[in-house]
Parts: C-alpha cells; structure tokens; sequence
C-alpha cells in the first residue's frame, strides 16, 4: 500500500522537527539546567530560607525547653507563697492535722512527758510518809509508802496520759488548733524568712510550734479531776516539730526566693512558651511539643515529691513520730500535689486539643464525626420549625472569632483562679466543649447576603 502524502519537490526543504519534539528538546535543555543548579547548590551548602527555617525551630525548642523547666518552679512558687501569705490558705493547710490520729497521738505523748516532767513522784511520797506518821502508822505501814514509787509513777502516767488524750481529742481543741495557727501565721512567716517568734521557731534546723496551751488546759483538767498537785506545775512551753532539717537555713533562702518569684514566674513562663511557639516552622505542632513539655515537668514533679517523703522521713531526728511527720508532710504539699495535678491536666487538654485541630486522619474523622452529628440535630430542630436567621449567619461569618473568644475566656479563667484544681480544669474543658457545640449548632453554614441582588454590568 502506497501512502497519499506526495513526495516532497526538489525545491522544497526537507521537513524539520515538529513543535512537539522542540518542545521536548527545550524541556531536556530545562531540566539539564536544573539538575545543575541543585548539584551547585548541594556543593555550596544550604539555601538561605532553609538555614532560617533551621535558626527558627533551635530557638523555638530552646524557649519551648526552657518554659517545661520553669513550669516547676513556678508551680512550686506559687504553692510556696500561698502558704507564707495566705493565712486561709495556710490554716486549710494544717487545720485537718488536729484530727489526725498519729498527730494527736504525737502531741498526747509530747504533753504527757511535759507534764509528768513538772510532777515530783519522790515528793509525794514523802509527803505521803510524812502524813502517816502524823497519824501514827506503824513502821512496816511507812515502808509499805516508800516502796509505793513506781506504782505512783505508773498511775500518773495513766491518768495524766489519759486527760490529755481527752483534751487533745475533743472538739474544743480543733477550735484551739486552728485558732492558735491563725494567730501563729505571722510568726511563721517571720520563721520561713529568717526571723523567730514566741509561737514559731527555727532553731538547730527545727521549725516547731509551741504547744504551751495545752499543757495549762491538761493543768486545769488534772486540778478539776482532784489532782491537787497538778496545780504546782508551772507554765511549760513545749514544742511540737513541724518540720525538721540539718539545711534548713538553705531551704529558708530558697523558700524566700520562691515566695518573691510567685507572682511573676507563672506569667513569664507563659509567655516564654507563647514565643517559642510563635518563633516555630510548625506552630501547631510546637504547641503540642511545649504541652506535653509541662506535663512532663509535672510528672517529674510529682515523682520528686514522692521520693522527697522518703527521704524526709529517714531522716527524722530520734524520738521522732514518722506517722505524724508522714502526715505533716502530706499536709503541707497537699496543695501542691493539687496544684501539679491541676496543670498537668491543663497541659495535657491543650495538647490534645491542638492535635485534634490538626490533619491527621483520627483528628479529621473526629472532627467531621462531631459536625455531623450537631449538623443534623440542627437540621431536624430547623425542620420543626426553629428559625436561626441572622443568629446563624452572623455566627457563620465570625465563627473563627467565636471560637478564639471561646478559648481565651477559658484562659483567663483558669490563669486568674486563684487554686485550680483537676476538677476545675475539667468543668472548664466540658463549658468550653459545650460552647464549641452551641457555635457549631447555631452555624447556618449561608453567609451573610446582601438585601438587593447588584444589577448586572
């Protein structure tokens, strides 16, 4: 079969390229091109954008760092100047102590010993002798007395024992405990900074708490009860270690730098962290490195607490309590065990949260999940009847604005709560999950629309 195309005359050109194949020829020459200017750039090093994109993340990390490492201290100052500043908080601190078992087990023991160290037994007994042979006993009746030491002394111990166990018991001393700790707070204050008090001392790396009163109170109960020579006790001032130390006059500068960084250490670790997230490549993902950030700090927080009882009860002077030192001390970092838990779990929310707003398969499925089921309780609700009208419009075109307001309100409230706890932080997440529903079901998905339709051109 011959082909149609007429062979081509003796004075035409030959036929050349076509368009097609020179632009082929002109994209090898293209890409030639740029394979040499990437192995140039290879050879010479990185592209500026990339060494800034890399400057960028070092210092977003570094912030991001440096914010985990301060939420520590910050959780721990703040904790520490509520106590030496807040009297509420401190008397909710130690107040629940004049019910506990081992405390008041510790301070009957402690009284007991004050008391009986004021009676003189071998006096009584004298006395006892003496009035015998006033009455003219007989010489075996008089030894009989003086072997009558140890039974005195037992039965004393018994009774004395016994009256302090009831005063210390009742309920009239937890009116006396936390009216004495109130009036004692100042002084307290005074100790942790350096200075001493009647009511509260540190002194050979002891912080204790004069329990005097109890003692005149036990006083007053033994001459009621018919014990006339308890009335010869004279005013004792006996202590009860609150705490104890061999550095505790380290611990008192620490303690002190704290209390000054409390107001504004929170603060500046907030806004460390909001720079380091500003100053990332990929903000939302730097945000997510810098909450799990604290939340990491928080449990080595709380970690370090645990060990620290350990350490702080073997090393209890001798003759101490470890049950009521034990239970001091979970007094006194009880609300910062609640302050830890409280902004691990701030932490933990926001960490969740940024990542549900992000790309990945589980937070879109989330997402979508959660618009479709509002979408359509919205739906029915509009089909029976309820109008949305320029509610849901206006809520359409501002809905990001919405939002931000939603999650900001949220901030304040937990920033300026003066002790937020878990379950705070958690009626918190639940309103602001609502508010979040309520927006999304209010969205009309129609944007706002002009009144007169524009006549065309």
């Amino acid at each position: 079969m011959t082909s149609s195309t007429p062979p081509p005359g003796p004075d035409e050109p030959p036929a050349g390229p076509s368009g097609d194949q020179r632009s082929s020829a002109r994209e090898r020459d293209e890409l030639d091109e740029l394979r040499h200017r990437v192995r140039t750039l290879e050879n010479t090093g990185r592209s500026p954008a990339t060494r800034h994109h890399w400057f960028r993340s070092t210092g977003s990390v570094l912030l991001i760092l440096l914010a985990s490492l301060l939420s520590l201290l910050a959780v721990v100052s703040v904790w520490v100047n509520s106590i030496v500043q807040d009297t509420d908080r401190y008397v909710a601190t130690v107040g629940p102590l004049a019910s506990n078992p081992d405390v008041q087990k510790a301070i009957t023991n402690r009284v007991t010993t004050a008391v009986l160290a004021q009676v003189d037994v071998e006096g009584l007994v004298k006395e006892l002798e003496e009035a015998a042979a006033e009455k003219g006993a007989s010489p075996k009746a008089a030894e009989l007395l003086g072997n009558l030491k140890g039974p005195i002394t037992s039965g004393l111990k018994s009774l004395v024992s016994g009256t302090v166990e009831r005063v210390v018991s009742s309920s009239a001393f937890d009116t006396v405990w936390v009216n004495a700790n109130r009036r004692a707070h100042s002084a307290f204050d005074k100790a942790i900074t350096g200075e001493s008090d009647a009511a509260v001392s540190v002194k050979n790396g002891q912080v204790a708490i004069d329990v005097g009163p109890i003692v005149a109170q036990v006083k007053d109960r033994l001459v009621s009860a018919g014990f006339k020579p308890a009335a010869r006790i004279p005013d004792v001032h006996t202590e009860f270690v609150v705490f104890a130390s061999e550095d505790v006059g380290k611990i008192k500068w620490y303690l002190r730098v704290l209390e000054i960084l409390g107001r504004w250490l929170p603060l500046i670790v907030v806004l460390i962290a909001a720079a380091g997230v500003y100053l990332a490549v990929h903000r939302r993902r730097a945000l997510i490195g810098a909450a799990l950030g604290v939340f990491a700090a928080m449990l080595l927080l709380g970690i370090t607490l645990t060990v620290l009882r350990s350490v702080y009860l073997d090393h209890l002077p001798a003759g101490a309590s470890d049950a009521a030192a034990g239970a001091v001390f979970d007094s006194l970092v009880k609300f910062l065990r609640a302050g830890v838990r409280a902004v691990g779990a701030v932490a933990l929310v926001t960490a969740v949260g940024a990542f549900l707003v992000g790309p990945s398969r589980v937070a879109v499925l989330t997402r979508t999940g959660c618009r479709k089921a509002i979408g359509a309780l919205r739906d029915v609700c509009v089909s029976a009847g309820l109008p949305l009208g320029a509610v849901g419009r206006f809520v359409h075109r501002y809905k990001q604005w919405i939002g931000g307001v939603i999650l900001a309100v949220a901030a304040i409230v937990l920033f300026t709560w003066n002790y937020p706890t878990v379950a705070v932080v958690l009626w918190t997440l639940v309103i602001v999950l609502i508010a979040f529903a309520i927006r999304e079901f209010l969205d009309s998905g129609t944007p706002d629309t002009p009144s007169a339709a524009t006549p065309a051109a």
